[in-house]
């Protein structure tokens, strides 16, 4: 007996057994099966200014919330920005994504417009948009969900600090 009770082998459909063996038979071609599921990541790094600043808020209330990070003359972070593609193996390829294109798509649309740039003022993608961790991993989400051609985008994973990281998997919250 296997490790989940099973004597043999099980595929969706009708159950032949026989000398000790368990047999599925697919007696229902149409139907989908369940496919594996892989998850592939891709680890880039950039460097960015940015500071955390409400101008809806009074300055005081700035710097209560935010500290060093609302600095009038900026800060900067190494950040480590991780993309997850989830998704079943090509059969030709054993890919869910061609790791190299999956490093150019996150190139372009990511890494090219905000390393070495001052994330508050030179990005196009981020004007407007107060640049907490989590804001941006939702930025980079939206800037890469429709470029990615196989598989589909599961999770953005971001590093601020060595310490400091944040994941959105494109999710909206009920609250």
């Amino acid at each position: 007996m296997g490790s989940h009770g099973l004597t043999g082998l099980e595929i969706a459909g009708t159950l032949i057994e026989g000398l000790g063996l368990r047999i599925m038979v697919d007696s229902n071609p149409q139907k989908p099966r369940n496919m594996p599921r892989a998850y592939v990541s891709r680890r880039l790094h950039f460097n960015a200014a940015h500071r955390l600043h409400n101008p809806e808020k009074s300055d005081e209330w700035n710097t209560e919330k935010y500290g060093k990070c609302n600095s009038a003359n900026w800060h900067g972070h190494n950040y480590v920005l991780e993309v997850v593609v989830a998704g079943t193996p090509e059969p030709d390829t054993g890919y869910v994504i061609d790791l190299g294109l999956l490093k150019r798509i996150v190139e372009e649309r990511i890494i090219e417009k905000c390393d070495h740039a001052n994330l508050n003022l030179d990005v196009d993608f981020l004007n407007g948009i107060l640049t907490s961790t989590e804001n941006l991993a939702i930025a980079f989400w939206n800037e890469l969900a429709d470029a990615i051609p196989t598989g589909e985008l599961f999770a953005v994973r971001l590093w601020e600090t060595e310490r400091n990281m944040v994941e959105y998997r494109g999710e909206e919250s009920s609250e």
